[in-house]
């Protein structure tokens, strides 16, 4: 009758529909040393996870060491500070080039007022001159 269970149950177990206690005592079952001929199969798929619970793992496992290589880091380190005084150089030589244009168009201008001024200067002379004389003439006349 036990074995005639356990058939029914082990058919039930193959098409997905047994309960968990049923799988228990599946599992018991299979445990046991005598079973017949034709469930020894059965035996070695109940017992595996069994077993394998009991099986340790000692052996290391070794990540390979990834290391940044210091000599490329050190190269790129180099070349990024050699831009950088580059571009630092190159940025003074352009602003003193601007500055230095800045400053002749504004002696330009600064001439060109002075020109302008002194010109101004000499007609006012040339009025003050003409005022003196002016006046020698109608004092005269009085």
């Amino acid at each position: 009758m036990e074995l005639f269970k356990i058939e029914k149950l082990i058919e039930k177990y193959l098409n997905a529909e047994t309960t968990l206690q049923e799988e228990d005592i599946l599992k018991k079952y299979f445990s046991q040393d005598e079973i017949p001929s034709h469930l020894i199969s059965y035996k070695y798929l109940f017992n595996y996870y069994s077993n394998s619970k009991l099986e340790e793992v000692n052996k290391t496992i070794t990540l390979p060491n990834k290391r940044i290589n210091l000599r490329w880091l050190s190269i790129a380190a180099a070349f990024v500070l050699m831009v950088s005084i580059y571009s630092i150089h190159q940025n003074n030589i352009r602003e003193k080039e601007e500055a230095r244009l800045a400053f002749m168009e504004t002696q330009k201008a600064l001439n060109l007022i002075s020109y302008n001024l002194n010109k101004g200067n000499k007609a006012v002379a040339q009025l003050k001159t003409f005022e003196n004389t002016q006046n020698k003439i109608f004092r005269n006349n009085k």
